[in-house]
């Protein structure tokens, strides 16, 4: 938990204490990517348990709006314009000193241009008045055909252009990027020597990082530079059925049973047929992913980090047996599944920072197959769909089915693929609040 954490003053500065709420600040030229990494962000840090919410400026002047004309309204000589988007961002400011205050989150992402060392001034000093970090990510982006190809995938699905055409929604567009253009000031290393932020370069060409102030700032660094948008796509899937989840007994280190070499079989044919480029095979080191992927005929890497769930002194129980022996630890567990740690065991929770650097290496690969198990793949899958804490434990992943995940630009498409071998129903619903 956070500790408290009043501004104390000396001079006209605030001091924050080491564990304050950091506002994370975007900065750039529309086009560049800045909400992609504001929600990126925003879900990776939610994922590792840091409280976090974006808000997005835009979206504030949409809905102060309502209809959106033309690129006239981000002139630099549009008096309104200009008053407008102050009152919008103000409007966000104070959003995110009540969420950061009193509804306990711990990072904010401020997601707007910011292109004016004035406008960021203007942030700095509201944070050092509450009490907040800052932390400034820039992207800065001169490769037409990136540029390009980002105005076709996001903005022209954006509500302003929703009833444009093409053509002329680009047009518009491009006009818009000049009215920044002028007025943009780049972070500088000399003038913005005592700011913390990360300038990231040509889509992470290269990085320039300076000032990173604590542990949160680092990880955002960390995450920011593993990152690609190479079009890719993640392949996850358990193991084959084993001879445990037969006899509907959890964990343990069993083989597979004849259904699962089926599988195993099938998911082989399955992979030949997509005809993946450079795909890369991930298992864990337990017997049935491993099993599984001897079938595939491909190089494969083993990870002890993809190991299933380890449920201590219930391992290879079968769910009833828990509730006869361990009646308080049956309860408690359908009470909190996601933080419920096991009696010498594990819990979700823990799962997760266990498949963090899991989750780094996904970043920064292109295709890949992970052959895992179901609370490791129920993690896996809550981090690229951005689901909660709450949802996570009862996202369903059967036996004897492919998930083909496609990032795409603000989120992630998802298609599942039966590949026509009966298994075991191992999904436990939730149970009904008493």
């Amino acid at each position: 938990m956070r500790g408290s954490c009043r501004p104390r003053h000396t001079r006209d500065r605030a001091v924050c204490m080491t564990n304050c709420p950091t506002i994370i600040v975007t900065v750039g030229l529309p086009a560049r990517g800045k909400t992609y990494i504001s929600k990126k962000l925003t879900r990776y840090l939610n994922w590792i348990g840091v409280p976090t919410k974006e808000f997005n400026v835009g979206q504030y002047r949409r809905e102060c709006l309502k209809i959106y004309k033309s690129f006239e309204f981000f002139r630099p000589d549009n008096e309104e314009g200009l008053k407008i988007r102050r009152q919008c961002a103000t409007s966000a400011l104070n959003d995110v000193r009540q969420y950061l205050s009193v509804e306990g989150g711990q990072v904010a992402v401020f997601d707007a241009t910011n292109t004016t060392r004035e406008r960021r001034g203007t942030i700095v000093k509201f944070a050092e008045q509450s009490g907040f970090k800052v932390f400034f990510v820039e992207s800065v982006c001169e490769d037409p055909d990136v540029i390009a190809q980002n105005i076709v995938q996001v903005k022209l699905g954006s509500p302003d252009y929703i009833h444009c055409d093409t053509e002329k929604a680009i047009e518009d567009f491009m006009k818009r990027i000049k009215c920044y253009e002028s007025s943009y000031q780049p972070l500088d290393e000399v003038l913005d020597r005592d700011l913390s932020y990360i300038k990231i370069m040509d889509v992470g060409r290269r990085y320039l990082v300076n000032l990173v102030m604590d542990h949160i700032q680092s990880r955002i660094v960390y995450y920011l530079m593993n990152i690609h948008i190479t079009p890719r796509s993640i392949y996850l899937c358990r193991h084959g059925e084993s001879d445990l989840n037969i006899k509907g007994r959890i964990g343990g280190d069993s083989g597979l049973s004849a259904r699962g070499r089926e599988f195993a079989k099938s998911l082989g044919e399955f992979l030949q047929d997509q005809n993946i480029k450079d795909l890369k095979v991930w298992t864990s080191q337990m017997k049935r992913t491993i099993q599984t992927a001897e079938s595939l005929g491909v190089p494969y890497e083993q990870w002890k980090s993809l190991n299933e769930i380890n449920a201590g002194v219930c391992e290879e129980m079968m769910y009833e047996e828990i509730q006869e022996h361990f009646p308080l630890e049956f309860a408690l567990r359908d009470q909190d599944k996601y933080r419920y740690r096991y009696p010498k065991g594990e819990s979700y929770e823990d799962l997760v920072q266990r498949l963090e650097p899991v989750i780094m290496e996904l970043e920064r690969q292109e295709n890949v197959l992970v052959v895992c198990h179901q609370a490791v793949m129920r993690c896996l899958l809550a981090y690229f769909l951005d689901k909660t804490a709450d949802e996570l434990p009862y996202l369903k992943c059967p036996l004897h089915t492919v998930l083909k995940l496609t990032p795409m630009a603000y989120g992630c498409k998802v298609e599942s693929v039966y590949l026509g071998v009966d298994s075991v129903n191992t999904h436990r619903d939730r149970p009904e609040r008493m």
